[in-house]
């Protein structure tokens, strides 16, 4: 199971933290990693695109980590609307994500 962490402070986003394998299907035919890699990797890309100070991450052989260094507005609402892409990933496919 893909198991996605949201850490706040004061209502703005601060971390994310996204780990594990779905486990709907093999590794290269995971339909449900492929769309949450696809939501956060579009998501960081975009906002390292406006502002390379704004965030930084870490990816490893477990998942991902996001440090989101910047309160401005643009970056808060892209992470949280990469936030409710995942979480409407997770009605779909309750057994393989979950969004805290």
């Amino acid at each position: 199971m893909i198991k996605v962490k949201i850490e706040k402070q004061n209502a703005k986003y601060k971390k994310i933290t996204i780990l594990g394998h779905a486990m709907y299907d093999d590794y290269g035919k995971d339909i449900v990693c492929a769309a949450a890699s696809s939501i956060v990797t579009t998501t960081v890309n975009g906002i390292l695109s406006l502002d390379k100070g704004s965030l930084s991450y870490l990816v490893s052989k477990k998942g991902m980590s996001i440090d989101i260094k910047s309160n401005d507005s643009t970056t808060q609402l892209l992470i949280n609307n990469m936030v409710s892409l995942l979480k409407e990933l997770e009605k779909n496919y309750k057994e393989n994500i979950e969004v805290k």
